[in-house]
């Protein structure tokens, strides 16, 4: 199954929007494939606000999350991979989510068949027998 993150990420922020809350999220800025504003990350995370009327050009997807924004006054689009995503929660109540750090690289891209089967995981499977 895919990850439950980017479904919640996105749940959580349009349920933050709808409760007139600013939605913030907090950034593993060490993450690979992290572009987001060097200035502004501190101890290695990165705080940004989601609130409409901070960035343009929001795109939310299973994979990232990317935007273009103003930091100091400089125009930047930020790259923001799902597995970087920390927490996201409200400003002002501090209500929202925070995730389990991510610390697997994501899986590589398929690149055909291999001879070798597949290696357990160590966790149970469930199969439908007939």
């Amino acid at each position: 199954m895919n990850s439950s993150r980017p479904y919640l990420i996105r749940a959580l922020y349009e349920w933050i929007l709808d409760n007139n809350c600013t939605p913030y999220i907090l950034v593993n800025a060490g993450y690979p494939g992290t572009a987001v504003p060097e200035g502004f990350v501190e101890g290695g995370q990165i705080v940004l606000n989601l609130s409409p009327s901070a960035i343009r050009s929001l795109d939310m997807d299973n994979d990232r999350i990317c935007f273009d924004g103003r930091f100091g006054g400089v125009a930047q689009q930020v790259w923001i991979p799902i597995g970087a995503v920390m927490a996201i929660y409200a400003r002002e109540n501090g209500q929202g989510m925070v995730f389990e750090i991510d610390t697997e690289t994501p899986p590589p891209q398929d690149e055909g068949p291999s001879d070798e089967p597949p290696k357990p995981s160590g966790r149970p499977s469930l199969k439908v027998v007939k």
